[in-house]
């Protein structure tokens, strides 16, 4: 399911469906009013409630106004932070079915995503959120409007010693590594054969990081995969006594039994170049010696 491209004029809604916002979204407004869009804010972008932009009762019913609303053609989520997975049963997206939208957003905002994959088809875009702006590159920033416009989007990067060589095509999806744990068995959990993994997190511990991967492997998620991308994960933390591995060590050790493509320091995740991606859409993924090369079909 591919929702409309956006076009000039069109109107697009910025919510919380997570954490609430540390600081005003004005640098978010005026980028996305500068791509001729009209923006529209929810009501959680003002709640507070703890930790969260608002009760769990607001934000779903600021999500699913916007779901209902017909002349909404995106909804971007302002943050990330935690929240989404104690919504996401709370909404109906029966009307997302029948007029779908773009969705925006990455780290906890990968429940969202995960949700109407599993349920509908639905192409999102994994992507820079307002909250962000104010460190971002320009790049991914741009990355974020071309794929909302429906530009062409592709990348290619030098490659990591650690990387796996080859050629894959398959259906892109995934995001934040806790959360792809977090849905496993749920309404909300991906089905991983054939496809084309990215997986991203922050501020873990590198015990947790090989816990939650070794999860996904032994829930029978990695074996069948067409490729793995792997991208950011920083701010990483170790215990007193070092764990011994780094990310690529541990993600290489559990798949050195397959034979797909694997490719590190992708850039995407929570980091200043944040490339969007496009999950739920035929990728073909190009990994070499010298540089590793995405893009879609």
């Amino acid at each position: 399911m591919i929702s409309p491209y956006l076009k000039k004029g069109d109107k697009i809604a910025i919510m919380c469906p997570a954490k609430k916002l540390p600081n005003p979204m004005d640098d978010a407004i005026k980028l996305l009013q500068s791509w001729g869009l009209e923006v529209v804010l929810g009501e959680s972008v003002n709640a507070s409630y703890h930790q969260f932009a608002g009760d769990d009762e607001l934000r779903a019913t600021d999500l699913q106004k916007f779901i209902n609303d017909d002349s909404i053609k995106a909804i971007i989520a302002a943050r990330g932070g935690y929240g989404t997975v104690r919504i996401i049963d709370s909404v109906d997206f029966s009307r997302f079915a029948a007029n779908p939208k773009w969705l925006v957003g990455f780290s906890d905002i990968t429940v969202l995503h995960a949700h109407v994959f599993a349920n509908y088809g639905a192409q999102t875009i994994h992507g820079q959120m307002p909250v962000n702006i104010p460190d971002a590159s320009k790049y991914s920033l741009e990355t974020v409007r071309r794929a909302l416009f429906g530009e062409d989007l592709g990348y290619t990067f030098a490659s990591h010693p650690l990387n796996r060589t080859g050629n894959a095509a398959g259906t892109l999806i995934g995001g934040n590594l806790s959360l792809l744990v977090a849905v496993l068995g749920s309404i909300s959990d991906y089905g991983y054969d054939g496809g084309i993994l990215f997986i991203e997190d922050v501020g873990e511990y590198l015990y947790s990081v090989d816990r939650m991967f070794r999860t996904l492997d032994r829930a029978g998620k990695l074996k069948n995969l067409s490729g793995l991308m792997v991208g950011g994960f920083t701010e990483l933390k170790d215990n007193d006594i070092p764990f011994g591995q780094t990310v690529p060590e541990i993600v290489m050790e559990v798949v050195k039994k397959y034979n797909y493509p694997v490719c590190f320091d992708f850039p995407a995740g929570h980091i200043p170049d944040n490339h969007s991606l496009i999950l739920g859409r035929t990728l073909t993924l190009t990994v070499e010696t010298i540089k590793t090369t995405a893009g879609y079909i």
